[in-house]
């Protein structure tokens, strides 16, 4: 169970709101359920990390807009939609807009507790890209101008021979430069470097 659980159920289908946030709580998640969109957006839901399950069709903004609403608030809520069969095109569009996935009703309790797991563990896989993402930024501070200079040619592919050509200095002086790129980096192999090198420029 991750430590962060929060799952937010959207849907204008008073006994399906209830049958799920059920569902959810038993198998250890905390659950909020909001009759609309509205509803939803006026809480303090969208600022939190956590999974959100939404119908595609309701009154009002319906479950794609709601989607639309939070990548405009660049939400770090994960996304499931319920669909019917005649939806399933929309749903489609809302996997396109980043949604993790859809489920056709009426769906089973473990696909949809299936699914709910797998959107945690993409938030979770997220985070952590976020986090080394934010190390690597500030490793990058550590180097001088010169080592940047080897590092942009290095990440641009070129070899040691091509950096040396380029930026005047002995190939032995681009060993130097790129053993301490990627002592500082904390960079285990070259492959390492690149990595978090586009994981900044990204």
């Amino acid at each position: 169970m991750p430590q962060n659980s929060k799952v937010f159920v959207v849907d204008d289908d008073p006994a399906l709101r209830d049958s799920l946030s059920m569902l959810l709580q038993a198998s250890g998640y905390e659950a909020t359920a909001f009759e609309s969109a509205a509803a939803f957006l006026e809480s303090d839901a969208p600022g939190a990390v956590g999974c959100l399950i939404v119908d595609v069709r309701m009154p009002g903004k319906n479950g794609l807009e709601l989607q639309q609403e939070l990548v405009g608030r660049a939400s770090t809520i994960a996304v499931i939609v319920m669909t019917g069969h005649a939806d399933i095109p929309i749903a489609v569009q809302a996997m396109k807009a980043g949604a993790v996935d859809f489920l056709e009703k009426p769906f089973e309790e473990a696909t949809l507790l299936d699914s709910v797991s797998r959107a945690f563990q993409l938030l979770d896989t997220a985070n952590r890209q976020t986090d080394a993402a934010r190390e690597a930024k500030n490793r990058l501070l550590t180097l001088t101008e010169r080592e940047h200079q080897v590092l942009d040619l290095i990440v641009a592919g070129k070899a040691n021979k091509v950096v040396a050509y380029e930026l005047s200095i002995s190939p032995r002086t681009v060993e130097i430069h790129r053993s301490r790129v990627m002592e500082k980096m904390g960079a285990r192999n070259l492959a390492d470097l690149v990595r978090m090198a586009l994981s900044v420029s990204q």
